[in-house]
C-alpha cells in the first residue's frame, strides 16, 4: 500500500498481503511453504475489487459507459456488485445488482449502502431463464435507457486484471522475500490455488504465472460439488446440480473467461460445504485471518491436492511455495448458519471452565481448581 494520500478509493483497491499459514502448514505435515493472498484486505473487501476497477475504467476508455447518461447493471454473486457500486458511487454511475436469493443479506446490504438497487431472483433458475440473475439483468438493460452490463462473464477484463495485477503482486512477494535456512524458498512461485467462479481470477493468474514468471507452475482450480466447472466432465458428475451453500464459486454454465484448457489449469479439485467451512474455522483459529466460505475451500482444495500423488512432492519439498488466493473476508456472512455455528456454538474451552467457576455465584475457585481446568489445552 502507497505511503503517500490516495486520489479516491480505486487507488487503494488490490495490493494485498502474502501471508505464510505456518501453524496450518505444520499441522499438516508440510514441508513447503503454504501461502495466502489475502484479498478481503482490499478496499472494497474482495478480490472482486480488481476486475470492478478495471471494467469500469476499460469501459469509460471505449466510450461504453457516458458521464451523466450510462446505467451500470450486473448480474452477480455479490462481490462482484460490491466492487462497481464502490467504484461507480466514485465516478456517479446508477447502479443496478441482480443478485440470487441464496446470497447473504450482508451483500445486499452493502450494495444498498453504496447505493445499488439490488433485485433479487430464484437461486434455483437456470443460468440462461428469464427469472435468473443474468436473464433479469438482460431484461433491465433492454428496458432502462443507456443501460450497459459490462458482463463479468465475457469481460476480457476480467481475467486481465488478474494477469496484470494479482499475479505481478504474488510473483514480487514471493521473489522479493529471500530464502533462509530456517525458511527456505525456491523463489518461484511453484503452485498456486484458488476457487473458480466466472474463472477469470484462475484463468488470470494462470496466465501471469505461466507467460511471466514460471512455466513450471502448477495451477489448481476448485469447484464445489454441485458445480459444473471442474474439467473433465466427468468430475463433475456424481453431484450435478446438487445445491451447495458456499457463495462466490462455482456455476451451473461454464463462463466464457473460465480457460478449461490444459495448458493453462493443470488440476481441478472438487470440495464439500463441510470441508469448506471447516477450513474457514482452522484459518480464523490457527492463523487469525478472517476470512469467508471460498477462502474454505481454496484451503480444503489445496490441502487434498497436496496429499494426492501429483501434489506429495511439491508437500514434501521445503522451499516449494504454494500459494492459494483467500477471495474475501467474513463480513459478507455473518448471519448466516454456517459461520454462527462456528462462532456461537463451538465447544466450551478449558479457559471457559475457569470463567464459570471464577463467576459462580458465591464461590471463589482454589488454585488446585484453577490447576485442574487442564491449561493446557488452552
Amino acid at each position: 500500500m502507497s505511503p503517500q494520500i490516495l486520489d479516491n478509493a480505486l487507488a487503494a483497491v488490490g495490493h494485498t498481503p502474502l501471508i505464510r499459514l505456518e501453524k496450518i502448514a505444520k499441522q499438516n505435515g508440510l514441508k513447503c511453504n503454504l501461502l495466502a493472498k489475502v484479498e478481503y484486505m482490499s478496499v472494497g473487501g474482495s478480490v472482486k475489487d480488481r476486475i470492478a476497477k478495471a471494467m469500469v475504467e476499460a469501459a469509460e476508455k471505449d466510450g461504453v459507459l457516458i458521464p451523466g447518461k450510462s446505467v451500470v447493471i450486473e448480474p452477480t454473486s455479490g462481490n462482484t456488485g460490491i466492487g462497481l457500486a464502490m467504484a461507480c458511487a466514485i465516478k456517479g454511475y446508477p447502479v443496478i445488482i441482480t443478485l440470487p436469493n441464496k446470497m447473504s443479506l450482508e451483500k445486499e446490504a452493502s450494495l444498498r449502502a453504496l447505493g445499488a438497487e439490488v433485485v433479487r431472483t430464484p437461486t434455483e433458475a437456470a443460468w440462461d431463464s428469464p427469472e435468473s440473475h443474468i436473464g433479469v439483468a438482460q431484461r433491465l438493460q433492454r428496458e432502462i435507457p443507456y443501460g450497459v452490463i459490462l458482463d463479468q462473464y465475457r469481460n476480457v477484463n476480467n481475467p486481465l486484471a488478474h494477469e496484470l495485477t494479482t499475479g505481478p503482486e504474488i510473483i514480487e512477494a514471493v521473489v522479493s522475500t529471500p530464502s533462509t535456512s530456517a525458511r527456505p524458498s525456491s523463489g518461484k512461485v511453484d503452485v498456486i490455488v484458488a476457487g473458480a467462479g466466472t474463472g477469470g481470477t484462475i484463468t488470470g493468474l494462470s496466465r501471469a504465472m505461466k507467460k511471466a514468471h514460471n512455466n513450471d507452475c502448477i495451477v489448481v482450480a476448485v469447484d464445489p460439488k454441485g458445480s459444473i466447472l471442474a474439467y473433465p466432465d466427468e468430475l463433475n458428475k456424481a453431484e450435478e446440480g446438487k445445491p451447495y451453500i458456499v457463495e462466490g464459486i462455482g456455476y451451473d454454465f461454464v463462463p466464457d473467461v473460465l480457460s478449461r484448457d490444459v495448458s493453462d489449469i493443470d488440476h481441478w479439485v472438487k470440495t464439500s460445504d463441510d470441508e469448506a467451512f471447516d477450513a474457514v474455522k482452522t484459518i480464523m483459529r490457527q492463523e487469525g485471518l478472517l476470512v469467508g466460505g471460498s477462502s474454505g475451500s481454496a484451503l480444503s482444495g489445496a490441502l487434498k491436492w497436496l496429499r494426492s500423488e501429483a501434489g506429495q512432492k511439491f508437500a514434501e519439498t521445503e522451499g516449494m511455495n504454494v500459494v492459494m488466493l483467500f477471495a474475501d473476508g467474513i463480513r459478507n456472512y455473518m448471519s448466516k448458519p454456517w459461520f454462527l455455528n462456528i462462532a456461537m456454538q463451538a465447544e466450551p474451552s478449558p479457559l471457559a471452565g475457569v470463567i464459570a467457576q471464577i463467576l459462580k455465584k458465591g464461590t471463589q475457585p482454589t488454585l488446585a481448581d484453577i490447576e485442574n481446568e487442564s491449561f493446557d489445552a488452552l
